[in-house]
């Protein structure tokens, strides 16, 4: 079937022929992939590993054959007689191919096993604050179980447990991952790359090292107002566990999340947890939901609640699940599920609004104008933009009481609105995007970073941009551990992180223009609800797809270019604020 599709390509002279016939074929095994990794996802095992393997190797030797990248590549230098449209699809064609190239079938096979191999690992791993026996946990914590005890618990030594704990998943990864780094880096190179982390960042057409220097760049902006937050953060989380104010680097167990990413839990008078108490993981999901469709977006189709996975794995089942929250467009089409595991809290309902904007981002660029070559964000980060930006959203206390989660007559002192903001979304979490995990992932493939230096590179990385120190200094010279693969993406999602970082930044030039410029209200207390014209507006930008180059559909929404303005603006009444608090003294132990 694949041969005589193939043949038909090299026979018919018309660019749109050989461009609907690639949409017709990828479109059906991208759906026959999605599927199969679906079940791998939701239902960790050994046989839908391996349909997930299978999947991924025939969609790969589709859209890196030779014959179809000849193809694209004879267009492309063809490209004057191409139309705009036509251009951005060979690109993408050709991006697409550069993954797996079809003249290395068994390269791309093997790179392709070893991450579904690796992928079941995580999935399966049981965490374990006990000896294990026989190399089994006998009472196994979930991944929310664990966060759940870094978030809460208020005991020096038993947070050292839990963040142990947490790192244990590193050791059986260590071997995995830099086996399937050379892998993807002999792929990526095969294309013509320096690197896999060259080949990603290609995307946003730019080199691994541009990329490095405006992720520098976005981290400098940054810079003076994460130091001021690093010292009030320190000095609180001193007096919190009763313990001398560390002269340098925050201690890695204090912190309440595994990768020091978000240090939430200190601002109490902003805490929304007990307003969720009383809610059910259905209405979490539910008022994500009616956030869009009060802007005038439709609601989910009836399939979404059919085919989704949630919620936790209910109590006494054996399946296990991936448990990183993510959404799904399975077949390019109306095809559209989230994987979660919504429990009834703060975090939850923001994470539900963010992935309800991916969703409603898959159902606004689906439709007949936007080839499925091109239903994708304008780029990656600007799928995770929108995500990020109803989740901003999700947290303006006008809203808030708009939905029911607060009552009319909360009140809640602004900066400690934006200081639960800038600590636990934003500001603390850009170093270890822009820093930590894309100068790590950048080394990884770009330097070849050798696995005995996989502990000891992280922790110092970790170090110079979030100000975080190792919780044990032996732990840099056990040749077993490695804590950088205790996070997902580094498996799942790799040499991608910088999305995020570009994410932050556009969510909030975003914001601000539809604050500012639509609702004609405060950034930092604002209601996207029931706003048609909102609603209209981020809408334009979504039904784009990737039908127009990123740097054009960002200029013609905000007026302005990529900046770190709009996000340095929103946090400037934090900054003079902490300037100001950190001058006092020392908070007494609570």
């Amino acid at each position: 079937m694949l041969l005589l599709a193939l043949s038909a390509y090299a026979a018919d002279p018309s660019a749109q022929a050989f461009l609907d016939q690639y949409d017709s074929i990828v479109s059906r095994l991208y759906t026959l992939d999605a599927n199969a990794s679906w079940d791998a996802g939701t239902n960790v095992t050994d046989r839908n590993e391996g349909r997930a393997t299978a999947a991924s190797q025939a969609s790969a030797a589709f859209v890196g054959d030779p014959l179809i990248i000849a193809s694209a590549r004879a267009w492309k230098a063809r490209s004057a007689e191409l139309t705009p449209l036509q251009r951005r699809q060979i690109d993408a064609i050709l991006y697409a191919g550069g993954e797996a190239p079809g003249d290395q079938t068994e390269l791309v096979n093997a790179r392709l096993s070893a991450e579904t191999a690796l992928r079941g690992v995580q999935d399966a791993f049981e965490y374990c604050l006990e000896a294990r026996v026989e190399g089994k946990c006998p009472h196994p914590l979930s991944a929310n179980d664990i966060d759940e005890k870094i978030r809460t618990s208020v005991d020096p030594a038993e947070r050292l447990a839990v963040w142990t704990a947490a790192k244990e998943i590193g050791v059986p990864l260590k071997t995995g991952l830099a086996e399937l780094r050379d892998l993807r880096n002999d792929v990526a190179r095969k294309s013509g790359y320096t690197s896999y982390f060259d080949y990603q960042v290609s995307e946003y057409g730019m080199s691994a090292d541009e990329m490095m220097a405006f992720l520098d760049k976005l981290n400098t902006d940054m810079a003076p107002l994460y130091k001021e937050l690093h010292t009030w953060t320190k000095r609180q989380l001193a007096a919190k566990y009763k313990q001398p104010v560390p002269a340098g680097d925050i201690p890695a167990e204090w912190l309440p999340n595994r990768w020091g990413q978000e240090w939430g839990g200190l601002v109490g008078s902003a805490d929304l947890d007990p307003y969720f108490k009383d809610k059910k993981p259905e209405w979490i999901v539910q008022s994500a939901e009616s956030f869009f469709v009060s802007m005038g977006f439709p609601k989910l189709p009836q399939s979404f609640w059919d085919k989704s996975d949630l919620y936790p794995v209910p109590a006494g089942q054996t399946r296990h699940k991936n448990s990183h929250a993510s959404a799904w467009h399975v077949d390019l089409n109306q095809d559209i599920r989230s994987l979660m595991s919504v429990e009834p809290n703060a975090e939850w309902f923001g994470t539900s609004h963010h992935e309800l904007g991916h969703i409603y981002y898959y159902m606004s660029y689906t439709r007949p104008e936007v080839p499925l070559t091109l239903r994708r964000g304008a780029n990656r980060a600007f799928h995770e933009g929108i995500g990020e930006l109803a989740n901003v959203a999700a947290f303006q206390v006008p809203y808030l009481k708009q939905t029911g989660v607060v009552p009319k007559n909360y009140k809640v002192n602004p900066i400690d609105s934006l200081l639960k903001e800038a600590l636990e979304q934003t500001v603390a979490f850009v170093p270890f995007a822009t820093g930590t995990m894309s100068r790590f992932e950048y080394e990884l493939y770009e330097k070849n970073l050798p696995a005995d230096q996989f502990q000891t590179r992280w922790w110092s990385i970790v170090s110079q941009y979030q100000g975080i120190a190792v919780p044990n200094p032996a732990r840099l010279t056990d040749p077993t551990l490695c804590d950088a693969c205790t996070k997902t993406h580094i498996i799942d999602d790799p040499a991608q992180y910088y999305d995020y970082a570009l994410a932050t930044v556009i969510k909030y030039q975003l914001h601000e223009h539809i604050a500012k410029e639509i609702l004609k209200q405060d950034p930092h207390a604002c209601n996207y609800y029931g706003s048609k014209e909102a609603g209209a507006f981020i809408k334009s930008i979504l039904e784009k797809g990737a039908t127009e180059d990123w740097r054009t559909v960002l200029k013609g929404a905000t007026g302005e270019e990529l900046s770190t303005r709009a996000m340095v603006a929103y946090f400037e009444p934090l900054r003079k604020w902490l300037v100001a608090e950190n001058k006092k003294p020392q908070p007494k132990a609570k």
